[in-house]
């Protein structure tokens, strides 16, 4: 591979870290309120609850038991934020290694003069497919942990 090739790929490697941030940013921008949600609202009813369960007329058992029904909500609501999470992440890869297969079969063709442009707008473009995702994703998690805000 030549130097100019070598920089150039370089540059596209910065470039998809970028457009990366750009979707991370856009993430916790859309999920802030879910996430605060999550933190403050669900795990200060957990520990409310939590606190209820100790009563020296309970057993052990009954307070471990019920410290845990406590936690229910806590742990589905992050359950449900973690499944979204990973399915929205396995779609945006899904979608970049779609637009590296397309940059490999180029360079394999040989057909280098427009390859890093092509993966660069493919790049763009899948980042942005994803961000535009995100607001719908968000206002399922909304609606699924009763959030009217």
């Amino acid at each position: 591979m030549n130097h100019i090739a070598a920089m150039e790929e370089q540059l596209v490697s910065e470039r998809l870290k970028q457009k990366l941030n750009e979707v991370n940013v856009a993430a916790q921008t859309q999920l802030s309120t879910i996430q605060d949600h999550v933190n403050f609202t669900l795990q200060q009813a957990y520990f409310k609850c939590a606190h209820e369960c100790f009563d020296r007329r309970r057993s052990q058992q009954d307070i471990s038991n019920c410290v845990e029904n406590c936690s229910v909500p806590v742990v589905r609501a992050q359950e449900g934020v973690e499944n979204e999470m990973a399915k929205f992440q396995e779609r945006l890869s899904r979608a970049l290694m779609v637009c590296q297969d397309k940059f490999e079969a180029a360079k394999q063709q040989r057909v280098t003069t427009n390859s890093l442009n092509n993966l660069e707008s493919c790049v763009e473009q899948a980042t942005q497919d994803s961000i535009k995702t995100l607001p719908h994703l968000a206002e399922r998690l909304k609606a699924s942990f009763g959030i009217n805000h």
